[in-house]
């Protein structure tokens, strides 16, 4: 493992957040079928990578709140997937929708999601002593050197060169 590291990613980079917040312990009944529901989707994903998602790292805020950190492909594949009648997604969030028209989910669980594209030049990312993680575990992982020591290096960083001719006009 090389010391320090940095994330291989080149354009734009697509970022899901997505989660849940149990609002009442009690209420296992309620929250425990959402909480399969995403892994079940991570899983529906992870066996058909040409459906988008490149990585993933689930995370918690806190004995009551979950979230997974979403790597994309595009977003344009995101919002296949979300849509896609055949996707597990779909199910989930159709059923969803229905307990919360008929008023079962209201206080007992929270559900929430984030999306963030964001262009070539406006990320960066360091590692230190890490395996591939995150940004880097989604797109490759290269020794910092080849983007640059300093981050003001990595966020000036463009996969696609500027011809010169074009620098000066």
């Amino acid at each position: 493992m090389v010391s320090r590291t940095t994330a291989d990613a080149k354009g734009e980079v697509v970022v899901l957040l997505i989660g849940m917040r149990i609002n009442r312990f009690r209420a296992v009944h309620l929250w425990l079928p959402v909480m399969l529901a995403m892994f079940r989707m991570l899983r529906e994903l992870e066996q058909d990578p040409a459906r988008g998602l490149r990585s993933r790292v689930m995370l918690t805020a806190s004995p009551r709140t979950y979230y997974i950190v979403q790597y994309w492909e595009s977003k344009e594949k995101l919002y296949a997937y979300a849509t896609a009648p055949d996707a597990f997604h779909h199910k989930a969030w159709a059923r969803l929708n229905r307990m919360e028209r008929a008023g079962k989910l209201r206080g007992q669980v929270g559900i929430w999601h984030e999306t963030y594209v964001v262009p070539e030049g406006s990320y960066e990312a360091i590692y230190g002593d890490m395996p591939a993680f995150g940004l880097a575990a989604a797109h490759g992982q290269i020794p910092l050197e080849k983007r640059g020591r300093y981050a003001k290096d990595r966020f000036s960083y463009r996969s696609q060169q500027v011809p010169v001719a074009e620098k000066t006009s």
